[in-house]
């Protein structure tokens, strides 16, 4: 049996031995039963642990260090294929992490504020498979850093994600927020200079 990391892509694989005489449910128990210890041993190989907010933040500020933060703004317009996304996920969690590393934030209805960075983007969602009543879904998300008083490109980037949920809609929106996440660490420090 292969076992497949569909994250990673990782394959890892057992197998059970008998004679072409040997009664099939005694293998597939045995074949079972080794599928079972590879998973318990060795999960960390195949599925890519989740990386905690506060240790994304911890990290950002790290890199950030203790220097002025410009104020930003963030839009990034999504969709899940095939339906019109209402709350933007990906902006949402650009939002989210940037504000916690010090950056102050700025809406795009802000009067009388102007920021000095633009953050903007694009992100889509769409359903992969179906595995019982699990749904997996696959996201991209692609941004753009620019200095607002200059036009300069500070960055452009892109990151894909996978999330698995018991809604369609719900794991669009958790693989959006991961591939944004994802992109916080590599553009919010080029939006501050670093």
């Amino acid at each position: 049996a292969k076992v497949i990391g569909t994250e990673n892509g990782r394959v890892l694989g057992v197998s059970a031995e008998g004679k072409t005489s040997d009664a099939l449910a005694p293998l597939v128990q045995q074949l079972a039963d080794k599928i079972g210890k590879l998973l318990a041993e060795q999960a960390s190989q195949l599925v890519i642990p989740p990386v905690p907010k506060e240790d994304r933040v911890a990290a950002l500020k790290s890199i950030l260090g203790d220097g002025a933060r410009p104020a930003i703004s963030i839009q990034v317009e999504e969709r899940h294929v095939g339906q019109i996304a209402n709350d933007p996920a990906a902006e949402t969690e650009l939002s989210l992490i940037a504000g916690e590393a010090g950056f102050t934030v700025l809406d795009k209805t802000s009067i009388g504020v102007k920021p000095d960075v633009l953050i903007t983007g694009a992100g889509f969602s769409e359903f992969a498979m179906r595995r019982g009543n699990l749904a997996c879904v696959k996201a991209r998300v692609e941004v753009k850093v620019v200095e607002r008083g200059t036009g300069k490109i500070l960055a452009t980037d892109r990151q894909m994600a996978v999330a698995v949920d018991l809604t369609e809609q719900l794991a669009g929106k958790a693989a959006l927020q991961e591939a944004a996440a994802q992109l916080a660490m590599r553009v919010l420090p080029k939006a501050a200079g670093k």
